[in-house]
């Protein structure tokens, strides 16, 4: 029960029907879902440690504000300094039951169920594109930049809403690029493939600020 109802919220605050900053009342959703209130608060709580929900001391739990210009450009700026390295590690660290579990990963992207609702779609392509990514920097083996990377891309889902489903296939096509070079033990074009994924991910999202 726990799982279905953290399910059933995240996926109305990645379909917006939980606006960003909007007050999220656990009577009312706890009705809505036809569940006591303490599979919701363990659910918020969940929400809250991966940064789609924030609780305030006498006010409660809210969704998180969308994201500023400056909070998204600082956020890549970031990004391209971590993951372009954790993936050349990555690549030295390959071994083929690693290489196995990425490619399981980035096939649940393109392979997964197709729900007929957009939204729905989306937040379940955002998932999968944060465990690929985790899983990178698991192989990597660095503990401090894992943990330093792992809340960052939930942040993100929410742009990935307000685009068309080519920005999907965009993605697929270097995550494949990314699963070349880690099949060829590159390390150098493990880091290339990752830096040009992470700079065209931030150039499609930009328009979101526009």
């Amino acid at each position: 029960m726990a799982d279905g109802v953290y399910d059933n919220i995240y996926h109305k605050l990645m379909s917006l029907d939980i606006a960003p900053g909007s007050r999220i009342p656990i009577d009312v959703l706890a009705r809505e879902l036809g569940v006591s209130q303490t599979p919701v608060r363990e659910a918020l709580s969940r929400l809250e440690r991966e940064g789609l929900v924030r609780k305030e001391h006498l006010i409660g739990y809210s969704a998180a504000p969308q994201w500023t210009r400056k909070q998204f450009e600082d956020l890549y700026a970031f990004r391209l300094l971590l993951e372009p390295e954790a993936a050349r590690l990555a690549a030295r660290n390959m071994t083929p039951e690693s290489l196995r579990l990425l490619e399981t990963s980035a096939a649940d992207m393109g392979h997964g169920e197709a729900p007929v609702d957009r939204n729905t779609r989306y937040s379940r392509f955002a998932r999968a594109d944060a465990n690929f990514h985790d899983e990178i920097m698991k192989i990597a083996g660095n503990d401090v930049i894992r943990t330093t990377l792992y809340n960052l891309h939930v942040h993100l889902h929410i742009f990935r809403l307000m685009f068309h489903t080519r920005v999907t296939q965009e993605a697929l096509q270097e995550h494949e690029n990314l699963l070349a070079a880690f099949r060829a033990n590159d390390p150098d074009a493990a880091y290339a493939a990752m830096y040009e994924h992470i700079q065209r991910s931030r150039d499609r999202l930009l328009s979101a600020f526009e």
